[in-house]
């Protein structure tokens, strides 16, 4: 056997034996392949998830204590599905970073699911490094202030504002006395929450509910909740109110607006919706500062009038501190537990196919110098006096540059400084074997430092293009065009063609979309040496700006396409991940010919797709498992082992994969 059966309980209403039995689930025959045109994109943004902790506190974890003991995260992975989803996170434009207008153009080019990174600066943690920081208004029990931040750094959270808001509704009560109040148990009352009392003479006080308990009815059957105060009053109330709050926080980010409530909110550490608790779950803009998570915030006045927090200030864009050894993670290694910084934060994501990385490092201006536009024409039908066109408006200022990813490809030292922030992605590709880098060819570079640059790469997990193109962005404020990484054209291009074609099919001749000019158009005599190199080139046509192939840099001509070598990856992911039940079976000859049966079907969905080479399935795929490819010590140690072979279109000999299940109960799929 090669592991326990799973069992599970179940109840069946049989005539006569009424009873629980055990009964064995029996796994699907039928092997879904996995998805590969998501993609994950690490750059540079004006806002956006960075140095926050991983997931959110528990309801029993005291939030002071769960701040203290959790060491944040420098990056962060956000799945989003639209360019309007990362506008809202992110930002827009305004940066100095390639990031948006690589995700604008993935979306654009048909993409519909994607990761964003955002990349900061690594050095020793502090709370309020680059952060806005603003004040609530109420003092707290330790003295202290309530202290807001933006829930990330930079000159974005400046322009928040916040208002704690109050409504009070009234409570139907069975007594009260100067400590405690009676209700209903259907009254809807938590523990640490506001009540505003009146007393006899009108007047108003607020005071926290310390405890709540449910208590027998000396008068009937039923209970009432009796709400004790956490301060007593000269005499019972005649009025009894429930104060609910609600913070609004106001972004005034002229470039989208927004507003967000937050709704329920306590004001006491054991309210089940603690402010710090709160903010750490729900909001997308604020951060509580650590010290006052654990101290209760004195009540407003009991007039509950609007409470108007203070201005924040104090965030600060420093982009310009980060490097390229920002992107990446020196102390991640393979199944390392602890969440990986820069682009190792994706280890644990189990569908993103594409990696980009369009900051890596900046080898020139957004706007390419000297590029003009057509002057506007006064040209009409009639002769007329001339006119002198009112001048241009100023171009919008635009923030400090990245600096420390500022680096020239013409410069032999600052080349391989690239070329090794390039190889640490590749790196990290090889090590996962789950998805595929993108990488560009640096700007600038002549044909024969580009062919030798080309030599630092061997990889079937990486692919390069060229040359860098130009783009319009309509929502963009830059008035020239912009010049970008030709990988990011080229992802949107892969997931189009995967989601619609199948991964079958190559991801080339197709246009990119919003591209309008090259910034190096690549001639034929040089185009046809770069392609035999794996370096995919984008052409001119007439239709617009092509992508003229879609190869890998591995130096194994059977792993040179692009499409091949994705394919394999689909299989192995697909075989590992939905055979993961084989580890609860029996090592049998019924087990053997149901993994028979689970891949010779998915092959066959493959085949008939076009994947494979061959007139029919047997010249295009074999699958065995059964005593010819195990050994009698495979038997006697747990070990299944069943050999798949495929012939891809391209090329056209078989590529031999060995499925294996381990005595430590893993399932591993190998090439040959």
């Amino acid at each position: 056997m090669l592991s326990g059966h799973r069992v599970q309980l179940t109840t069946d209403f049989v005539p006569g034996a009424p009873g629980v039995y055990l009964t064995t689930p029996r796994p699907p025959d039928v092997l879904t392949a996995v998805r590969r045109d998501v993609a994950a994109f690490a750059g540079i943004a004006p806002r956006g998830p960075a140095w926050l902790p991983p997931g959110r506190p528990d309801d029993d974890v005291d939030v002071a204590t769960w701040l203290q003991a959790t060491p944040p995260a420098r990056s962060v992975p956000v799945a989003i599905g639209s360019w309007d989803e990362y506008r809202t996170l992110f930002g827009g434009f305004e940066g100095p970073g390639r990031l948006p207008y690589a995700v604008s153009s993935f979306f654009a080019a048909g993409g519909s699911r994607a990761y964003v990174v955002r990349i900061v600066h690594d050095e020793p943690y502090d709370v309020l490094q680059g952060r806005a920081a603003g004040a609530l208004g109420l003092p707290t029990s330790g003295g202290s202030g309530v202290k807001l931040l933006a829930r990330s750094e930079g000159a974005w959270g400046n322009a928040l504002a916040v208002t704690l808001r109050s409504a009070a509704r009234p409570l139907a009560i069975r007594s009260a006395t100067g400590t405690e109040v009676v209700v209903d148990p259907s009254t809807s009352v938590p523990l640490g929450a506001l009540l505003r009392l009146t007393r006899p003479d009108d007047v108003q006080l607020l005071r926290y509910v310390e405890r709540a308990d449910l208590r027998p009815d000396p008068q009937g059957p039923a209970q009432r909740l009796h709400l004790l105060l956490d301060t007593a009053l000269p005499g019972p109330p005649s009025l009894v109110e429930l104060v609910e709050l609600s913070l609004e926080v106001i972004d005034l980010d002229p470039a989208l607006p927004r507003v967000e409530r937050l709704d329920g909110i306590g004001l006491r550490p054991d309210h089940p919706r603690w402010l710090a608790r709160v903010l750490i779950g729900e909001s997308t803009l604020l951060w509580p500062d650590p010290a006052w998570a654990a101290s209760s915030i004195a009540p407003p006045d009991p007039s509950l009038e609007p409470v108007a927090g203070g201005p924040f200030g104090g965030g600060s864009d420093r982009w310009q501190d980060v490097v390229p050894e920002d992107f990446w993670d020196p102390l991640w290694v393979p199944g390392d537990e602890r969440p990986g910084a820069g682009v190792h934060c994706l280890a644990e994501l189990t569908d993103a196919g594409l990696l980009v990385a369009p900051d890596l490092y900046d080898p020139a201006p957004l706007t390419p110098a000297g590029d003009v536009r057509d002057p506007v024409s006064l040209a009409g039908p009639e002769f007329q006096l001339c006119v002198r066109p009112d001048p241009p408006p100023e171009a919008t200022p635009r923030p400090p540059g990245l600096d420390g990813l500022r680096l020239d490809p013409s410069v032999p030292s600052e080349l391989d400084r690239i070329t090794a922030a390039q190889s640490e992605l590749v790196r990290f590709a090889d090590q996962r074997r789950e998805f595929t880098v993108l990488l560009d060819v640096p700007l600038g570079l002549p044909p024969g430092r580009l062919l030798q640059w080309r030599t630092s790469f061997d990889s079937p997990y990486a692919a390069t293009y060229h040359p860098w193109l130009d783009v319009a962005a309509p929502d963009d404020d830059r008035d020239d065009l912009v010049r970008m990484n030709p990988s990011v054209f080229a992802a949107g291009i892969i997931a189009d063609r995967e989601q619609r074609l199948g991964i079958p099919r190559g991801p080339a001749n197709q246009i990119a979309v919003g591209a309008v000019r090259v910034s190096t158009p690549v001639p034929e005599v040089l185009h046809d040496v770069l392609h035999p190199a794996g370096i995919n080139v984008f052409t001119l046509d007439r239709d617009g700006i092509r992508l003229s192939a879609a190869r890998t840099l591995s130096l194994r001509p059977e792993l040179r396409q692009l499409s091949v070598a994705r394919l394999l990856t689909v299989l192995r992911l697909t075989l590992e991940r939905e055979l993961a039940w084989v580890t609860f079976e029996p090592n049998s000859e019924e087990l053997w010919g149901r993994i028979r049966r689970a891949v010779g079907g998915l092959l066959q969905q493959f085949f008939v797709a076009g994947a494979f080479a061959g007139a029919k399935p047997s010249e295009a795929f074999f699958v065995r498992c059964d005593r010819t490819t195990m050994t009698q010590n495979d038997l006697d140690n747990g070990r299944m082992v069943c050999l798949i072979g495929v012939a891809p279109a391209e090329p056209l000999e078989f590529l031999v994969l060995q499925l294996m299940h381990e005595p430590d109960a893993s399932v591993r799929v190998e090439a040959r």
